[in-house]
């Protein structure tokens, strides 16, 4: 981290100062920023331009877990005082999403309807359907009590007075996948296996039991989502995060990593200003981070070493809603070979998002890029394919949106995994310096969760760093 000189008359250089500097404006960096804001701290939000023009649909995660009263969504979106007319826009529905695979299109809803496809579609008999997901249900309940009840980051002083107690409390139940689970009959691992690959955040499709019973028991507590394209969770922090009167600056190139004092914060370059804050949140995967600060030839030895990287990729059609199957989800997880790797074209998160006004349908699929460009480029052309033999009827009348810049360090669909012996169950570590206090949000830590993974780090991780600065 270069050192720079105050502004003074022999300096062009001018300062501008906050309490803290969020560095990327994915999901877990928004959170803590508007908690942070909301401790009456002046916050900015630094955000890559690419990343700000990408299409708000694609930004938004799948798959909304925890949004019924008790939930981790809806646990943070009242610690984060979200006005009540915006909390009401995020409607509950009772269908979480559909898995179609080559042989079956099995509804994941309540824990009866769930088990009923499954014996529907053969995947299953009555007495094993009925067993498995009433241990998921009791199984994601229980993880849900040890989550809300985790203090999820460690951070050099406490959080205190702010959100649920952050001291961990004795566990009422068996964590993990009960015995029913966690040895499926073979016809139900890849329907199981799918849902884990499509609503992990983490390179390698890895989770421990209790992710598992996380992710897939909080399905059958249903889903929630916004009645059109124009209304996104994001965007409803983002509106928070301005009524508290926080900031967002668009970077449009090459930065620096810049300390003065016990300041640290950002130089863009090509201009001379600096944004300094009494503390720096690095809030963007730590592989193209720090590829970027080194290939500005400024990369600071605090950051740890890069992880695996992967990447999602996505496409996105413009359809008539007519044309969009009477019985297709708003959100559906595809598979096309249950015995393939499950990326690229073979395993395709779709969302659908009606518009407000007109009568199109956004449909947005994102999916694991392979490795290798060539392969790369196949993969969208098969993922674009296999959109339109879901939908059959908007095949010629489906537009494909516009290509936009792929964001290089603030990138909300890099897919990075936790080093060695880290990650959920463990608590994460944030503080990367001392002086000036640098912290580290590592998503790919609580990756494994899903998005309630990215709402506990941000919420911890805003009251750990205000409890550190006042």
């Amino acid at each position: 981290m270069r050192n720079v000189a105050p502004s003074g008359s022999r300096s062009r250089t001018r300062a501008r100062r906050w309490d803290v500097v969020v560095l990327g404006s994915s999901l877990p960096g928004l959170i803590a920023a508007v908690r942070l804001a909301m401790g009456r701290l002046r916050v900015l939000v630094v955000e890559e331009e690419a990343a700000a023009r990408q299409p708000a649909t694609v930004r938004e995660p799948f798959f909304l877990a925890g949004s019924g009263a008790g939930g981790v969504l809806d646990a943070c979106l009242r610690a984060l005082a979200l006005p009540l007319i915006d909390r009401r826009r995020l409607a509950s529905e009772s269908l979480a999403y559909q898995v179609v695979m080559p042989d079956a299109r099995v509804d994941v809803a309540s824990p009866a309807r769930t088990a009923e496809e499954l014996v529907a579609w053969g995947l299953a008999k009555p007495e094993v359907a009925r067993a498995l997901v009433r241990g998921l249900t009791e199984a994601g309940a229980g993880e849900r009590e040890a989550l809300l009840d985790s203090p999820v980051v460690r951070a050099s002083r406490s959080a205190a007075g702010l959100g649920r107690a952050a001291s961990p409390r004795a566990p009422r139940h068996a964590r993990g996948l009960p015995g029913e689970v966690s040895q499926p009959p073979d016809s139900l691992v890849p329907w199981l296996e799918a849902q884990i690959r499509a609503l992990v955040n983490v390179a390698t499709p890895f989770a421990p039991p209790e992710a598992r019973a996380r992710l897939l028991g909080g399905a059958l507590e249903g889903g929630a989502g916004f009645e059109s394209a124009e209304e996104t969770l994001i965007g409803l922090l983002r509106r928070r995060f301005h009524a508290l009167h926080g900031e967002i600056r668009l970077l449009p190139g090459r930065f620096e990593l810049v300390s003065v004092g016990e300041l640290a914060g950002v130089a863009p370059a090509m201009s001379d200003e600096v944004w300094f804050g009494r503390a720096l949140v690095l809030n963007a995967p730590l592989g193209p981070l720090a590829t970027w600060l080194e290939a500005s030839g400024c990369a600071p030895d605090f950051l740890p070493a890069p992880p695996v990287l992967r990447h999602r990729g996505w496409t996105a059609l413009k359809v008539a809603r007519d044309a969009v199957p009477e019985g297709m989800a708003r959100r559906v997880i595809r598979v096309r070979d249950a015995r393939a790797p499950l990326e690229a074209a073979n395993l395709v998160r779709i969302g659908l998002f009606p518009e407000k006004a007109g009568r199109d349908v956004q449909v947005i699929a994102s999916y694991v890029i392979p490795p290798g460009e060539t392969e790369a480029a196949q993969a969208e052309a098969d993922v674009t394919e296999s959109l339109l033999e879901l939908m059959p009827f908007a095949r010629e009348r489906a537009r494909r949106a516009a290509p936009v810049a792929r964001p290089r360090w603030d990138d909300d669909l890099a897919l990075e995994d936790p080093a060695p012996g880290a990650g959920w169950p463990s608590e994460v570590e944030l503080r990367l310096l001392s002086k000036p206090p640098v912290y580290r949000l590592p998503r790919e830590e609580v990756g494994v969760l899903g998005v309630e993974g990215d709402c506990l780090l941000g919420w911890r991780a805003g009251d750990a760093i205000l409890s550190d600065l006042t």
